[in-house]
């Protein structure tokens, strides 16, 4: 990795704890698209949840009191179903269509999450909490951002913003843990070659993100929060759709002039001065 690429993974680290901190998400939605171009698919996301999983520990030290483990529980078991069957999909799947189909269905159903914000339409019961639940597990492990489907359980649900921001922390501590001890297991090779310097400035930087974030929070009113959650959930979710779309391979060339064997053949070719 080159000198100027290690910055722009500093900076986005750095801005993503900021909006874990004041928002409670926000890390992995911001860092991903940055990971994936500059790692790779797989690579990039092992990476995302390496740092959210620092960043949500650290989080959680501060919030601890505000944290509902009820609300937790009905969140977490769920998504750890999701996340494993996720994982072994991710990593022997091609992770483009996964990551459009993922971007597609976060986006969409935020959009009707906040439509449904302007009507009198109110989600309750523990179904709600665990399909959310489970769906941030999947989309955390295919694509690094579990945090859309979360958010669309809070808003449709009108959870309040402090004890969501900090059940969250433990929340993505465990899908992170989940996701990563199950890919890992399956294909230890996938984890960055990062130098322990690179290591080093990225928890530095989680840190400083997390202080800086702390300080910012108090100038920030909850409706603000949640408008920032909303923001940050449709940009992850866009990002995911773009990601994958980039990647998806493109149709075969044809016609004349392309030669329509298989693509693993080799053509045979005469020895010099020999005539076929």
């Amino acid at each position: 990795m080159t000198f100027g690429l290690l910055v722009v993974v500093l900076a986005a680290v750095f801005i993503g704890a900021v909006a874990q901190r004041i928002a409670g998400l926000g890390f992995a939605l911001l860092i991903s698209p940055f990971l994936v171009v500059i790692l790779g698919a797989h690579g990039g996301v092992l990476m995302v949840n390496v740092c959210g999983l620092v960043s949500s520990l650290l989080v959680l030290f501060r919030v601890r009191r505000d944290v509902d483990w009820k609300m937790y529980g009905w969140l977490a078991v769920p998504a750890v179903f999701g996340s494993v069957p996720a994982s072994f999909a991710a990593v022997y799947l091609p992770s483009a269509p996964l990551a459009v189909t993922v971007g597609a269905v976060v986006l969409a159903a935020l959009t009707v999450s906040l439509l449904l914000q302007r009507t009198s339409v109110v989600v309750t019961g523990n179904a709600s909490r665990a399909l959310a639940g489970f769906a941030s597990g999947v989309t955390n492990a295919v694509a690094g951002v579990g945090g859309p489907a979360v958010s669309v359980y809070a808003l449709l649900s009108r959870w309040p913003q402090r004890p969501f921001a900090a059940t969250l922390q433990p929340f993505f501590a465990t899908i992170a843990v989940v996701t990563l001890t199950t890919k890992l297991a399956l294909d230890p090779g996938r984890m960055p070659p990062f130098h322990a310097a690179a290591w080093v400035l990225i928890a530095a930087m989680i840190v400083a993100g997390i202080y800086a974030g702390e300080k910012l929070q108090r100038f920030i009113r909850d409706e603000h929060a949640r408008f920032a959650v909303i923001v940050i959930a449709f940009l992850g979710a866009a990002a995911a759709l773009v990601k994958g779309e980039r990647k998806r391979p493109g149709p075969r060339p044809s016609g004349r002039g392309v030669w329509p064997g298989p693509p693993h053949a080799v053509r045979a070719v005469a020895p010099a001065g020999v005539v076929s």
